[in-house]
């Protein structure tokens, strides 16, 4: 796109869903009448500080319109002082935006791994029956469907999004999805006949564990939503809500961190850094260094799990949103930050409107705003959807995607806790990880370190999916063996015959039978050169051919690359193309010489690239062509 605005004008319909997130424009600089006596003046390249809106305004043009035209973003631009080629950059960083003309109606089918154990291939084959080739318009031109990467909701599997544009947007879930049902809901979003009322997915079906006759002891995180789930304020505190952050209050931002520090709780989104750690960092800087007094800090909540096969955050946030704001909140109280941010997954509505209704509660009800509880504590905390971009799972991605530009990592150091949000010290953790907390202090530090082991301590949350008979989300203690956790979930599905077992996701490892005896801790994967990741456990029987679910995992990284450094961005195109050869019984040269091109690309992807995705993108496959003679 030029660096200057093209002639393109927004039409009323584009104009009002832009005015819709931003206000009417003041001046002629905002895309209002232009008064030429009017002055302004640029303070570090900014004039109104306003680009942090920017993903929000894409949003409600792509959900009030369909799609964004070049009109939109020149309008985008205006109103929000951003050069066009930028907003046009940003907007086509993430897959759920759309700059071509698109029908108001979408569908997305998923057709990642978990979804093809689970028949997404004959629902596709399906649907190309009854509406055409996936990426062809349907019902006349009103509608259209899509084959879709991992949507999250891998224990409903196959799994399907519907989107409907206009002035009544909406968005359903369909999970498990059939054919007639996809055709079905189709139908009645083109007629717009689709119920008013909003998506309520059964979240306590997500949970086996809830319908149990024993309830199992060290079962913390899921018990709100196993006891029928607190989606309101009055539920969650009849059922302890806010004992935490009360506590924390008493013991005041020292004393928490020590409970935090005994707790001995490590991050739950994959990196296992302490918690305390992260905390005190901050707390350092604003308590007692006294350096910067008056400087934001920032707490973000990392909630876009991206990770083919993980769902435990949804299911925290959809059943027990509260909770996630008390870790938040206790989190502001220790570090001194006043601004939060729920960073969600865009393929996450149900999630997105439990979250935005517990906010809303909160500030009414005095347990967020400027006076917390009586106690002086000032906390506000805003909520930015993703757009379908799995590199922003990254927390300096997922910053810059906040800040309004493009999701690509940034180099580190300095890291978050320097500077993170707005290049202002930032404490950022998934949801698991905070929903961990207020149990924490509530409980104490070290009630919470004698659940689990030495080195890894507490409760982990466990994402079974694929051929297992009861999939869903599981809580145990840390050191409970994989083969006690796939018990727990019934056992192998499909033909019954285990083939292998991915922990961590697509970026993880692959583990075969021999395995299963492993301790889930961090030590315990580590020992057998796996990982825990985001909690994915994916089973697969001995019908799946593995060669397909590697390239399907190649094809995911290339996809979902952000393309900045070249380790990655041709790293994981070249790695996808030798696994096609090798699928193909073509390699170049010998089977022993494409093996060994394959574990050089993985090795300087790993050594290079500026990120966890490029690092780990080749993970999979080198986890499982050192346990299986897949090509030979």
């Amino acid at each position: 796109m030029d660096l200057h605005l093209s002639d393109a004008q927004a039409t009323t319909e584009e104009c009002a869903a832009v005015d819709s997130e931003l206000g009417l424009p003041e001046s002629g600089w905002q895309g209002g009448h232009r008064q030429f006596a009017v002055t302004r003046a640029a303070f570090n390249g900014d004039v109104r500080g306003r680009r942090h809106r920017l993903l929000p305004v894409l949003h409600a043009v792509q959900r009030h319109i369909g799609w964004i035209s070049p009109g939109a973003l020149n309008y985008v631009a205006l109103r929000l002082d951003v050069a066009p080629a930028e907003v046009h950059g940003v907007a086509s960083f993430y897959e759920m935006l759309s700059l071509q003309p698109r029908p108001p109606v979408v569908a997305r089918v998923c057709d990642d791994i978990a979804c093809i154990t689970r028949g997404s291939d004959k629902l596709c084959a399906e649907l190309e029956g009854l509406l055409g080739p996936a990426g062809s318009a349907c019902f006349g031109g009103r509608a259209i469907w899509l084959r879709s990467q991992c949507l999250g909701l891998c224990e409903r599997a196959p799994a399907a999004l519907l989107s409907l544009a206009g002035r009544r947007s909406h968005e359903r879930v369909l999970a498990p999805a059939s054919a007639a049902a996809v055709q079905s809901l189709v139908s009645d979003a083109v007629q717009r006949r689709l119920p008013i009322e909003p998506d309520t997915l059964n979240v306590h079906a997500s949970v086996p564990q809830a319908d149990r006759k024993t309830e199992p002891s060290p079962w913390r995180l899921l018990r709100r939503i196993g006891q029928g789930g607190a989606s309101t304020l009055e539920a969650y505190q009849r059922l302890g809500g806010y004992g935490g952050l009360r506590k924390a209050l008493e013991l005041g931002p020292e004393g928490t961190l020590r409970e935090l520090s005994a707790s001995k709780l490590l991050g739950r989104g994959g990196a296992a850094f302490p918690t305390a750690k992260k905390w005190e960092a901050l707390f350092l800087q604003r308590h007692l260094l006294q350096q910067d007094s008056d400087r934001a800090h920032y707490v973000v909540c990392n909630a876009d799990e991206s990770e083919p096969g993980t769902f435990k955050d949804r299911i925290l946030m959809e059943g027990d949103p509260f909770a996630v704001l008390e870790g938040m909140t206790i989190a502001a109280f220790v570090t001194g930050a006043r601004q939060g941010y729920i960073y969600l997954r865009g393929e996450y509505p149900l999630a997105a409107e439990r979250i935005e209704f517990a906010i809303a509660s909160a500030n009414e009800s005095g347990f967020l705003g400027n006076n917390i509880v009586g106690s002086g504590l000032q906390f506000n905390i805003e909520v930015r959807r993703g757009a379908g971009a799995y590199i922003c799972g990254e927390e300096t991605a997922l910053f810059n995607s906040i800040e309004g530009y493009r999701g690509e990592p940034r180099n580190k150091p300095p890291f978050p806790t320097q500077s993170g949000l707005f290049r202002q010290p930032t404490a950022v953790n998934n949801v698991e990880t905070l929903v961990n907390v207020p149990f924490i202090i509530r409980d104490g530090g070290a009630a919470y370190a004698c659940l689990g082991t030495e080195s890894s301590a507490g409760t982990r949350l466990f994402c079974l999916c694929g051929h297992v008979l009861q999939p869903g989300v599981y809580e145990i203690a840390m050191g409970a063996t994989l083969r006690q956790l796939i018990d727990l979930a019934g056992g192998v599905a499909g033909s019954g015959k285990l083939q292998a077992v991915l922990l961590g996701g697509a970026a993880g490892s692959f583990v075969s039978p021999r395995e299963l005896d492993t301790p889930l801790t961090f030590e315990g994967t580590r020992a057998i050169e796996a990982t825990l990741g985001s909690g994915v456990v994916m089973l697969f029987d001995d019908t799946v051919d593995l060669r397909r679910i590697l390239l399907r995992i190649a094809g995911f990284f290339c996809h979902e690359t952000c393309g900045q450094c070249v380790p990655c961005r041709v790293g994981v195109v070249r790695q996808q193309e030798a696994l096609q050869r090798l699928v193909d019984g073509r390699p170049l040269g010998s089977l022993a010489q494409e093996l060994s091109m394959l574990r050089e690309i993985a090795q300087a992807m790993r050594d290079a690239s500026i990120c966890g995705l490029g690092q780990t993108a080749s993970s999979a496959l080198e986890s499982a062509l050192k346990r299986w003679s897949i090509f030979s």
